[in-house]
Order: C-alpha cells, then structure tokens, then sequence
C-alpha cells in the first residue's frame, strides 16, 4: 500500500532533521514527505533524505495555521492509501515504525487508524518519563465501541505525534475538525468509534516523543485541553476524562513512593495542579475576558478565527 507522511511545520527545531533522516531509512519507504511549513524557525534542509524520498514543502501562513485544517490539508493533497500524521519533534524510534503501522491497517480492514508507541527521550525528566510509560504502555490494544465502559475516554485515544489513517475513511467521514483548538485526532478517532470503525494503538511502532514544560506552559496547554471539551460536549459531555487524570496520578504516586521519590511527588502535585487550574479555566473559557483568553492560550489564531467568523 502506497504511503505518504505529512508534518506540519511550525517553528521548528533541529529535530526536524532527526525526524526526516529516520524516516528515509524506513524499511517500508514512504512516496513522498508533506511538509507544511510556516517558513518560521530553522531553515529546512531535506538534503538529508531528498536522496530516497521525495519532499513537498507546501507554505502555510502563520495566520492561517490550524490543527485540524492544516493536517486536512495535507491528507487532501495526497493521493495515498494510508497516510500518517506526524510531528516535527516525532522521531523514529527504529527502520521500522512505517512498516508496524501499514503492516498493522492490512491485518484489520476494520480499522481507521493506527497510532505509535510515544518512547521518552533518554535526558527527559522522570516524571515525563513515567507519564509516557503510563499512556504509551508496551501491550497493542484494539478499540472499538465496546470498550468505553471499561477504557472510558482512552477508547477514543489516538496521537497525531505518530498516527496512520486509511485516507479513503478518512475522508469519507469528514476528517479532522477545524477550527479546532486541540484534540483533532482523538475528536476525529471518536467520531470514526461511533461510526463502527476501529483504533489501532501499535506498541511495537516506536518514536522517540516528550517534553520538558514549564508550569505556565501546563496551565496554557491544559487551557487549551479544557476548552477543546468544552467545544465538544458530544464527546466529553458523555465520557469524561477527569477520572483517566485521577488514575494516573495515582498510578505515578505508588511508583514514586515505592521507589522513596519524595521530591518528585511534591513536584507531581505541583505539576497536576497547574494542569488542573488550565484545565477548569478552558472548560469555563466562556466566564473568562478575551484578554486573559489571549494570554492563556497557545493558540491564538484559533480565537481570532472565531472572531472573524461571529463578524
């Protein structure tokens, strides 16, 4: 089956250039890399795998950037039979992470996407560390319908860090949403469930994915998160996720404890704290003035494209 990857670019680090390198050593080669770039941040250099895949850079202003649309706009640009979504900072783990995802949609015609297994960096810190261990366990899981009562949202769990569709489904459902804050893949991946399709978590595709932030950075990305809710009753209004965050911090505090982690436990509740305040304050954006809503968010184009369309 033929495959394309599609990246949207903003702002981008050197580990872009990790990221395209992995990806032109794929044992599974992809037909071409989408890139949509912003043209901010480094500039690209695709040398580095220009000599076995063929790069498109598509320019995207930075004004028109959007989570749903951007990515919509690249899958609608190919002509593949799966396409997978990735980030600028997702590298592969190994030459194998294309092949585990294709490999993974032939076995099970019923499945609209396959996600990877989001491996922390080595220098990460250990509670970034123990957090990606608890969402990205090292079992495969197949999801469907049947399985919220028990996974609750995890049913709908998907990751566009690294994530495989079947572009026809794809679009025959609509694709992803836009304007859309956060949540495009897990809001898509909940429509595509309630449609009778299936999510494929692939353990054994690997990238290499974390992050260091700092407290205002998880107030401002879990504001975002509860806004993207609150946007969305017909998906979080039903199953809520409040109870997932319960659980892992739980999960995180016996670790901690078994393993006389004290400090970092001072620092979870810290951290879950800051998570929480972002959260509430997005669920409840509405109560909030638009000029606290522009300092909160990291995506501000999405508040004035709103803007332009209540005009």
């Amino acid at each position: 089956m033929k495959i394309d990857v599609i990246i949207p670019v903003y702002r981008p680090t050197e580990k872009l250039h990790k990221v395209l390198y992995g990806l032109s050593r794929q044992t599974y080669l992809p037909e071409r890399i989408i890139l949509l770039h912003t043209r901010d941040g480094i500039k690209l250099d695709v040398s580095v795998c220009k000599d076995r895949v063929s790069v498109t850079e598509i320019p995207i202003p930075e004004k028109e950037f959007d989570h749903g649309r951007t990515r919509d706009l690249g899958i609608r640009m190919s002509d593949a039979d799966i396409v997978v979504m990735m980030t600028q900072d997702a590298v592969p783990a190994d030459p194998f992470l294309l092949e585990k995802l294709s490999e993974v949609l032939n076995e099970h015609p019923d499945a609209v996407a396959a996600y990877a297994r989001q491996i922390p960096d080595q220098n990460c810190g250990l509670l970034e560390k123990y957090t990606r261990v608890f969402n990205y366990p090292p079992k495969s899981q197949i999801k469907s319908q049947k399985d919220l009562p028990k996974l609750g949202i995890k049913t709908y769990f998907c990751s566009n860090v690294c994530a495989a569709y079947r572009r026809g489904v794809y679009l025959e459902l609509g694709g992803f949403p836009h304007p859309v804050i956060f949540n495009e893949d897990l809001i898509f991946a909940a429509g595509a469930i309630q449609n009778g399709w299936k999510i494929i978590y692939k353990a054994d595709a690997r990238v290499i994915h974390s992050h260091e932030y700092t407290y205002r950075e998880l107030i401002r990305r879990n504001f975002d998160q509860g806004v993207s809710q609150a946007c969305h009753p017909e998906i979080f209004g039903k199953v809520k996720s409040e109870k997932e965050g319960m659980h892992l911090i739980c999960t995180l505090v016996k670790k901690l404890l078994k393993e006389r982690k004290y400090l970092q436990i001072m620092q979870l509740f810290v951290e879950s704290g800051c998570k929480y305040l972002g959260y509430q304050m997005g669920k409840h954006y509405g109560r909030l003035p638009e000029s606290l809503i522009m300092k909160l968010t990291l995506n501000r184009n999405y508040w004035i494209e709103r803007s332009d369309e209540d005009v």
